[in-house]
């Protein structure tokens, strides 16, 4: 199962690519934090790793490592407004429980 991006998502990150002059495309992974156990993190690559997987989806690379990769299988990346909010929001098939304030997850 691979990573997608919704329309939206993949807008804001070319636009975000663009305004950059440079890189790949955007590099998904997770790391260990918060009170559930796991986070994501976001940052735009500017090269590719031999183990990296990656994705394309709606003209955006999506890179993850291997070790973060059995965590985000099956995730689709959305970009959300909500009020006064906005930002990248995960719909990860393999999440379990989240922390109240959904800054962290279980698997």
């Amino acid at each position: 199962m691979g990573i997608t991006l919704t329309e939206k998502a993949a807008e804001h990150v070319r636009s975000f690519l663009a305004n950059r002059g440079k890189g790949e495309g955007l590099r998904l992974g997770v790391k260990t934090t918060g009170c559930s156990g796991m986070a994501y993190v976001l940052e735009f690559a500017d090269h590719i790793e031999a183990e990296d997987q990656v994705f394309e989806s709606n003209g955006v690379k999506v890179i993850v490592d291997p070790k973060s990769m059995i965590y985000l299988a099956g995730t689709e990346l959305d970009y959300a407004r909500e009020g006064l909010n906005e930002g990248f929001q995960f719909n990860n098939p393999n999440v379990k429980d989240s922390c109240g304030c959904g800054e962290s997850f279980t698997v």
